[in-house]
C-alpha cells in the first residue's frame, strides 16, 4: 500500500486497527503474527494508517474515578450562530473537557467534561456562561455509566 492519502482501507488495515484499539502497545512482530503477514507489511501498513490520519495517536485509558474525577457531565450549549466555531474552540481548550460536539437540534454544542466535585463543575458552568456568545446551557450529571468505550469494533 502506497502513501496515497485517499486509498481505501482494506481488510488487513481494518484488522490492524481493531488490534491496535485492543492494545496499542502491540509490537509489529505480534501484529504480523496474529494476522499472518510479514513484520515489514505490518510496519508499512501502520505507518500508512498514521500518515493518512486514520490512526491519530496512541494513548492510555485511565479510570477517571480512581484518579479523583468522579463526576461526569453532559453539557448542552446554545451559542450565537456566527460565533459557534469560536465558542467550540474556546471550550475545547478547557482542562476538564473530554469531548466537544457540534450538534443538531435545539442546542448547538454538546460537551462531555469530568470533575472532581460539584464545586468544580459549578465553576466550570459559570465560566461557560461568562464566555461571549454563549446564550444558554443545560447540564446533565451522569448518575451511572452503562457503557463508556471509545473503541469501535470495525467489521
Amino acid at each position: 500500500m502506497g502513501s496515497n492519502l485517499n486509498e481505501k482501507l482494506d481488510d488487513v488495515d481494518l484488522r490492524i486497527i481493531n488490534l491496535l484499539q485492543e492494545d496499542s502497545r502491540l509490537s509489529y512482530n505480534k501484529i504480523a503474527r496474529k494476522l499472518g503477514i510479514s513484520v515489514g507489511t505490518a510496519y508499512n501498513r501502520i505507518k500508512s494508517l498514521e500518515e493518512r490520519g486514520v490512526v491519530k495517536g496512541y494513548t492510555v485509558l485511565v479510570d477517571m474515578a480512581k484518579v479523583g474525577y468522579n463526576l461526569t457531565a453532559l453539557i448542552l450549549i446554545q451559542a450565537e450562530g456566527k460565533h459557534l466555531l469560536d465558542v467550540e474552540n474556546e471550550i475545547a481548550r478547557m482542562n476538564n473537557v473530554v469531548s466537544v460536539y457540534d450538534i443538531t437540534g435545539d442546542f448547538d454544542i454538546a460537551v462531555i467534561a469530568r470533575f472532581k466535585d460539584r464545586d468544580s463543575l459549578n465553576q466550570f458552568i459559570k465560566s461557560l456562561l461568562s464566555l461571549p456568545y454563549v446564550k444558554r446551557t443545560v447540564t446533565n450529571v451522569v448518575l451511572n455509566v452503562v457503557k463508556e468505550d471509545l473503541k469501535l469494533k470495525i467489521p
